[in-house]
């Protein structure tokens, strides 16, 4: 499981650590700002559940192969904004997707080792999966794409509860559970599922 575990870590941090940089370049950060928006969007959500759950903060500091990933990733956004811009309106909800299923799995992963009962693994999805997104589009001044109309965390929710109910455990039903994921987010994208709400009128 650890190494699968790796797999779903490199996935995500590649992932939200390109939509982070991307958006900050939209945002016209400087290069300063851009490295900083996409490690805060590859790391954050990763920060918030180690908080709730109980790891200790040090945990993120010895991350060391993922931050390089990550100034990899970024660095070669920097140096190839125009590849990247121009498929952005395409790719970019796709990389999002990405990121946000590999994480909610990685992140139910990470509580169920810890023994966490299923409502702290389901948390611990929807705020690793999410939670970096969250923080990348508050300080971009966007409206959080976990708050938006289109489903979004819900799907994170739903690998945390799988994962929670051991129903999905071996390698190859977890990557089956990722692509499943990946899919259904990227479906609530295009077809603009949404789920009910509730307002209230003056």
């Amino acid at each position: 499981m650890e190494f699968t575990w790796d797999i779903f870590t490199v996935i995500g941090t590649i992932a939200f650590a390109i939509s982070g940089a991307i958006v900050a370049m939209e945002e016209d950060y400087d290069v300063f700002g851009i490295y900083i928006l996409g490690m805060i969007t590859a790391f954050g959500g990763g920060a918030i559940r180690n908080l709730l759950i109980g790891v200790p903060v040090s945990a993120l500091w010895e991350q060391g192969d993922f931050f390089q990933i990550a100034l990899l990733s970024i660095t070669a956004t920097i140096l190839f904004p125009h590849n990247m811009l121009k498929h952005w309106p395409v790719w970019g909800n796709f990389f999002d997707a990405i990121g946000l299923s590999a994480f909610a799995v990685q992140g139910a992963l990470y509580a169920v080792g810890m023994n966490h009962p299923i409502s702290a693994v389901i948390v611990a999805a929807v705020l690793t999966g999410s939670g970096g997104g969250l923080v990348r589009d508050l300080l971009a001044g966007r409206k959080p794409a976990l708050l938006h109309n289109e489903i979004y965390g819900l799907w994170a929710a739903l690998a945390g509860l799988l994962i929670g109910l051991s129903i999905t455990t071996a390698p190859v039903e977890l990557i089956i559970l990722f692509i499943a994921i990946t899919v259904l987010r990227v479906l609530s994208y295009k077809l603009k599922w949404k789920l009910p709400k509730r307002e209230l009128h003056q």
